[in-house]
């Protein structure tokens, strides 16, 4: 489902905040994650939001929000589906020759 409404809490420390709007009594669980745009993804206190939810029970609220945008229109799915660089890494490992301590096969 689809729905308009404020944040009412964003912890951008932990990632998570809550939503208000009258579609969702009691608020709307969202987590950075499901917030749609590039780069840093955080939200305002007081920010309007378009969102889309579902049912579902997290940390405490009933629903849970699984799309988050800040313009009118949802963000085409390429670009909300796009690796956000401020969350990427890479992991490189390499390894030296064993070393033999004398030279032979019985050290």
């Amino acid at each position: 489902m689809r729905a308009i409404g404020i944040v009412r809490e964003w912890h951008s420390e932990e990632g998570w905040g809550v939503i208000g709007s009258d579609t969702t009594p009691g608020g709307c669980w969202a987590h950075f994650g499901s917030v749609l745009m590039s780069g840093y993804r955080w939200l305002s206190s007081g920010q309007k939001v378009s969102f889309q939810f579902e049912r579902g029970r997290q940390d405490g609220y009933d629903y849970r929000a699984t799309a988050v945008w800040t313009d009118d229109d949802r963000p085409e799915a390429a670009f909300a589906e796009q690796a956000s660089a401020a969350y990427g890494s890479t992991l490189r490992l390499e390894f030296d020759a064993p070393v033999s301590c004398c030279g032979t096969s019985g050290c």
